[in-house]
């Protein structure tokens, strides 16, 4: 009889698209999905019309186009600290999600052990299990989200391969520590690791939250994979430019992969993007910070005086939220509650732990204008004035 592969049996849609799916019903206010409501620069848009009008339309090198790898290598060098070979140690893909499933496919065995950090971001543990690995986890505890580093020595297992680092942090908004990135990197060293890290809200700091990239500690190099993109930067979610940046040893498998699957990331978007990474000036990205600082104070205050507790993020933008006031049995019936009562839409903290540590715990996302936030606002005290 005809059925649906192991793999796909296991497989469910996310519940942050579920959550999106349910908003629109309502016609809420989105605060599930991190899809970046706010402009795209105009230097990406006009650098994407006159790609297209150019003629960038057909395939391009599997591992993208000269000049963004190019790009990335002179930002992966002034601003993280890491030197890359643009022609050997730089592959553009389709999102950074894209580059996350080609890497593990080029450097997982099926039933390899993979730690995650955990609240972790779904499409980290989903993507380990699609290539036949072994999540595995390691609890990061609120309000600060930290972890011992016996935590991190005890989940280590003879058939540990590789850690997952995600930071800044989705849902947290953790920014790990320089003590703590090193306790990753002594442990990966002594039990020969792989380090996939992912770095997509690199510039998304606040108050004194510095970015380090653990390839840049001693003996890292080698043995980590760095995962970033312009999706959330740019506010080009949909566009799906992500990249890899790894030694020449692995990366010629990420790009074979990445063509396999992919065959290449839209080719006129690349160059848009190269051309952003080139024209935008460090008051973009400053700009970039102190408007999303705004935002995450806006929601967090929006947040307090509707009675949801939450720890201010240091980095990237989520707000993990005390939901326990709220009616039902688990963090689904919180977020249904919540978007059926106030026409706000969060995502349920379940989607984010393997237990049930998450249930009294709702995710919400400030990549939004600064209306929407105000009107979420309001509507949250639909909620408040009910208590």
């Amino acid at each position: 009889m005809l059925s649906l592969s192991q793999r796909a049996e296991r497989i469910a849609q996310s519940d942050i698209r579920t959550m999106s799916v349910e908003c629109e019903r309502v016609r809420g206010v989105n605060l599930a999905q991190g899809i970046c409501d706010t402009p795209v620069p105009a230097e990406v848009c006009a650098a994407a019309e006159r790609a297209i009008e150019s003629g960038y339309n057909q395939y391009t090198r599997l591992d993208g186009i000269s000049a963004l790898r190019q790009a990335i290598a002179k930002k992966m060098r002034s601003f993280n600290g890491i030197v890359a070979d643009p022609e050997n140690e730089i592959v553009v893909t389709v999102g950074s999600t894209g580059a996350f499933y080609c890497a593990f496919l080029s450097l997982l065995n099926p039933g390899d052990e993979v730690l995650l950090f955990e609240p972790y971001y779904g499409y980290h543990v989903h993507t380990v299990e699609a290539v036949g690995g072994v999540p595995r986890y390691i609890a990061l505890r609120a309000p600060d989200w930290v972890f011992d580093r016996k935590d991190l020595e005890q989940a280590i297992t003879p058939r540990t391969r590789a850690i997952v680092v995600n930071s800044p942090a989705n849902p947290s908004g953790k920014v790990f520590s320089r003590a703590e990135l090193a306790w990753i990197a002594e442990v990966a060293q002594q039990h020969d690791l792989f380090v996939f890290t992912d770095e997509i809200y690199e510039y998304f700091l606040y108050d004194d939250a510095r970015h380090l990239s653990i390839a840049t500690l001693p003996g890292m190099r080698d043995r980590t994979i760095t995962i970033s993109g312009y999706s959330k930067t740019f506010s080009i979610t949909g566009w799906r430019i992500g990249y890899a940046v790894c030694s020449e040893r692995w990366a010629g498998a990420i790009g074979y992969y990445s063509d396999l699957a992919y065959i290449c990331a839209p080719a006129p978007l690349q160059h848009a993007v190269a051309a952003g990474i080139n024209a935008l000036p460090e008051s973009f990205y400053q700009g970039l910070r102190r408007d999303y600082k705004q935002k995450r104070d806006l929601l967090c205050q929006a947040l307090a005086e509707a009675g949801f507790s939450s720890r201010v993020p240091a980095g990237s933008y989520y707000v993990l939220a005390d939901a326990s006031r709220l009616p039902g049995r688990n963090s689904k019936d919180r977020a249904m509650y919540l978007l059926e009562n106030a026409g706000v839409a969060a995502v349920p903290g379940g989607a984010f732990y393997h237990d049930d540590s998450g249930e009294n715990l709702l995710r919400f996302c400030y990549a939004k204008t600064d209306a929407d936030l105000q009107e979420a606002g309001r509507r949250l005290q639909r909620i408040a004035v009910r208590s």
